[in-house]
């Protein structure tokens, strides 16, 4: 983000062209966007969709959701709002009175307004206090309650398998080392730490900065990014309409991981163990998989927007009972 721009205006949604085009926004519909920012994907929604459809946002960051509003206000009252996190969609939606979507999309990790604001802690380019939370109002705890507080063993996980950092073990040590002289407080103070952590031949050729992967552990850490994940997917199914698409951008491996498993799990008969030689599960597909390999963004988007470069999309669509489509 360029200093002393309005955020909305530098606001770039990822992979737009894509959702649209996957998501078939149509006149009178009703669609959720569970990760609103700063409400790029759900303007273009309404925008491709026509009259009467309604966009209901959700997002867990307070600042994110106060400026979507300002930017969205000429669309009246086709835009609900809600300080919530996607993976708790059953009570804006119930509170709405709305039992049923035409379409639902989620574009998760961390926005460049959060990354670009050193107070919230996201990055180490400016030296800010090391919180990483994307809600205050989730009751989640900070980063660096994590760094000071979390074993060794938990630290090494943490790194590693979010982070996918294969110096977790050697970062973990160092933390623990250094919090024992004196609690680490700050973004500058870890990444110095896990800088020099690294080998130094690693750190000479090295293409990011050697903490880039665990600032994004520690932020999937305090987040819970995984597990909201996996409850979104689990929870909206019920809530789609047959011939209604699920929409989700990704940007992290395990991420990606985790919808392609669930989409491939609901467009599945029979879940039983291959070892079982008759069905019992009684398990009934309710989606069909769009886009059976995930799509990411074209050369000149990544060159108009760097952040696209990691985007993945996938798209499942609810199935009607019985196992149609929608025509």
């Amino acid at each position: 983000m360029e200093s002393g721009k309005n955020p909305a205006e530098l606001h770039v949604p990822v992979l737009l062209k894509e959702v649209l085009l996957h998501l078939r926004p149509g006149p009178g519909g009703r669609y959720l966007d569970g990760t609103l920012g700063l409400g790029g994907h759900t303007r273009a929604i309404l925008e491709a969709a026509g009259p009467g459809a309604q966009v209901l946002g959700l997002d867990r960051d307070a600042q994110a959701l106060e400026l979507a509003r300002e930017r969205l206000a000429a669309h009246g009252d086709a835009v609900q709002f809600a300080l919530c996190r996607f993976s708790r969609l059953e009570e804006p939606l119930a509170e709405l009175g709305w039992d049923a979507l035409d379409g639902a999309l989620i574009d998760i990790g961390v926005s460049s307004m959060q990354l670009d604001d050193p107070a919230r802690g996201f990055s180490f380019m400016e030296d800010g206090p090391l919180d990483m939370r994307m809600g205050l109002a989730d009751g989640l705890a900070p980063a660096s309650a994590i760094v000071n507080g979390a074993s060794l063993e938990r630290l090494k996980m943490i790194i590693g398998r979010f982070g996918e950092e294969p110096q977790g073990g050697r970062i973990a040590r160092a933390i623990v080392d250094a919090r024992q002289r004196t609690p680490i407080r700050t973004t500058r103070e870890l990444a110095t730490i896990v800088e020099n952590a690294y080998p130094a031949k690693l750190r000479a050729t090295a293409r990011n900065h050697p903490a880039t992967r665990t600032f994004q552990a520690l932020r999937m850490e305090v987040n819970r990014e995984l597990d909201e994940l996996q409850e979104f997917l689990d929870r909206i199914l019920p809530f789609l309409k047959p011939g209604a698409r699920v929409a989700v951008i990704s940007f992290h491996s395990l991420e990606d991981r985790i919808v392609k498993r669930a989409f491939k799990r609901e467009a599945s008969g029979c879940l039983c163990p291959p070892e079982q030689m008759v069905c019992i599960c009684g398990h009934v597909p309710q989606l069909r998989i769009v886009t059976p390999k995930p799509l990411v963004a074209t050369d000149d988007e990544i060159a108009a927007n760097p952040r696209a470069r990691s985007a993945k999309l996938r798209v499942a669509e609810k199935l009607a009972p019985g196992g149609g489509a929608r025509p």
